[in-house]
């Protein structure tokens, strides 16, 4: 007789929020979905670094306008120490440019505030799965912006940082001690750039990276 399969863990969650109204609000409405875990909540950015590096969640709801760092730079700490956490934005302001300081930062999704609770379970889910998800009248124009943009203009500055050093031939060990980075972050940065430019072989990945710095 075989044993049953164990249940897939749940997704663990942190939400990032300088209300506690808001973070309750959002624990009410995540609670009860299957799949899914509010494993802790943070006031700032202090207390969101310390419970990414206690819990290793999966995914951080992160508001943009905190008092003390906002959430799009701290989306970029979390981009730089973090890579395998993904980061959705949830905001009540639908500025176009901070869309695109969070995306840059290196955020997967922007979602506001007033959005139904299906929408922001549905962005959760699209961003778990390493896809992008912004609310639609954002998504359209992003994809506008987008189309005035080369891929490599849509990448962080470590990022950058990474092609180059793809381009110097560079090992994943060797890219970690250059930027004093652990060998997994690296890999993970390197999985995230295949994402970003559309590649799908490491090979492919350094031609790239290869072909753009003699452009």
């Amino acid at each position: 007789m075989s044993t049953p399969a164990p249940a897939p863990r749940p997704a663990k969650i942190i939400l990032v929020d300088d209300h506690p109204l808001v973070r309750d609000g959002l624990r009410l409405r995540l609670e009860g979905v299957p799949g899914l875990e509010v494993a802790g909540e943070a006031g700032n950015a202090d207390e969101a670094l310390a419970l990414a590096e206690k819990l290793g969640p999966d995914l951080a709801l992160m508001d943009v306008g905190m008092n003390g760092m906002n959430g799009i730079a701290l989306a970029g700490i979390f981009h730089e120490r973090f890579p395998a956490v993904r980061v959705l934005m949830l905001s009540m302001h639908d500025n176009i440019e901070y869309v695109t300081q969070a995306v840059r930062a290196g955020a997967s999704g922007y979602v506001l505030k007033d959005s139904p609770a299906t929408e922001i379970v549905h962005a959760i889910a699209a961003v778990l799965e390493n896809r992008t998800f912004f609310s639609a009248d954002i998504a359209a124009r992003m994809i506008q912006a987008s189309g005035l943009q080369t891929p490599a203009e849509r990448l962080t500055p470590r990022e950058l940082e990474i092609l180059d050093a793809l381009a110097d031939g560079l090992s994943s060990k060797q890219i970690a001690e250059r930027y004093g980075l652990s060998v997994r972050t690296v890999e993970t940065h390197r999985l995230n750039l295949k994402r970003k430019l559309d590649i799908e072989g490491q090979a492919e990945l350094i031609k790239f990276a290869v072909e753009r710095r003699h452009r």
